[in-house]
């Protein structure tokens, strides 16, 4: 079945592709949320006249993209981590932790752009991830998960000893 997608659906195809799906998928899932419509011949052209429209405009946000990407690649990102023994971590590092480090840098990119092979972290060290800034524009992103600064644990020092009180007897006149 051949369907026009509406908007992004994660690993079938971008806003306005044209698809082709297995029939459940498309008359019981995509169609009825509305993330589809069936790709009939009248459909197909009205796509058509749609995109030649928005071919320029289409134009100027790909330039915005790769000017970003630009500014994207001299960002240095370093995400500050509980580790345990080792490079463990406690926890994991996902792409939501990252969408927040690069948006504290400045640049606000939605988490579901972002995509980290293995999808968690879990060890410190050098990593890339790729990020989605347009369809047709996807950067890999460096960036490193480095320990955070354990905090210094003092030895049990010995308990001072009490002080004393002295007190001076006043004499009676």
């Amino acid at each position: 079945m051949e369907v026009i997608l509406k908007q992004d659906v994660e690993h079938v195809g971008f806003k306005d592709d044209v698809v082709s799906v297995k029939n459940g998928y498309g008359r019981n899932f995509l169609i009825p949320q509305g993330f589809a419509q069936l790709a009939t011949a009248s459909a197909k052209k009205v796509l058509a006249e749609n995109l030649k429209q928005r071919a320029y405009k289409e134009k100027k946000v790909v330039e915005d993209a790769e000017k970003k990407v630009k500014a994207l690649a001299e960002l240095t990102i370093k995400i500050k981590a509980k580790v345990g023994s080792g490079d463990k971590l406690f926890g994991s590092i996902s792409n939501m932790d990252l969408s927040e480090a690069i948006d504290k840098a400045g640049f606000e990119i939605d988490k579901k752009f972002i995509t980290i092979p293995g999808r968690l972290i879990k060890r410190t060290g050098s990593y890339s991830a790729k990020i989605r800034l347009h369809r047709t524009v996807v950067m890999d992103f460096p960036f490193e998960i480095i320990a955070e600064a354990k905090p210094q644990k003092k030895k049990a020092a010995k308990p001072a000893p009490a002080p004393v009180k002295v007190e001076a007897k006043q004499e009676e006149e």
